[in-house]
């Protein structure tokens, strides 16, 4: 048997990242604008609306 096969590799890993930080800017956004486009928007800009929200807020 694969000992690794629960396991995450660098891939999956990394999309995980992606939509993580995908979900999380579009819930910053929501409830800081509560506008649905502009969550879409911040969404598709993932980590870098995350930061951005950090720094400045």
């Amino acid at each position: 048997m694969d000992e690794r096969k629960g396991s995450l590799n660098a891939g999956s890993a990394a999309k995980a990242g992606i939509s993580f930080g995908s979900a999380l800017a579009m819930v910053i956004s929501y409830t800081t604008w509560h506008s649905v486009g502009w969550a879409i928007v911040h969404g598709l800009m993932s980590w870098v609306y995350v930061i951005y929200f950090v720094l400045k807020y």
